[in-house]
């Protein structure tokens, strides 16, 4: 069975940093591609950052390039996400899931993970 459980979230000022991790169980890092998506009160959700499958390739949206940091622990099987200068505008429940390959669309995905809150406050 795919589990993911996400971790790290809470409180953070402006400008501060948080590190999200995805704990990963009845799969390996080598089968999925990992998604972090978030969804803030009232809006859609939206990817943030994926990691591929084999090769590790990362991908980010426009809005935490060059601030966020995905990354994986292959013996763990844990995927973290490094997030700096954050903003209030990052503020929202941040969910790590896997699939198949690296997307965007949170439409086509199964496996999700129960979430983790992040507050930036301003």
């Amino acid at each position: 069975e795919v589990q993911l459980v996400e971790s790290g979230g809470g409180l953070v000022q402006a400008g501060g940093s948080l590190r999200l991790s995805c704990a990963a169980s009845g799969f390996t890092l080598d089968d999925y591609a990992i998604g972090w998506f978030r969804q803030a009160p009232g809006k859609e959700r939206e990817g943030v950052s994926c990691i591929s499958r084999r090769r590790g390739s990362s991908y980010y949206a426009d809005s935490v390039k060059g601030r966020f940091t995905i990354s994986k622990d292959n013996a763990k099987n844990t995927v973290y996400l490094q997030m700096n200068s954050l903003k209030p505008e990052d503020t929202a429940v941040y969910y790590c899931a896997a699939h198949a390959r690296c997307t965007f669309y949170s439409g086509g995905i199964d496996s999700w993970g129960q979430g983790t809150q992040v507050t930036v406050s301003s």
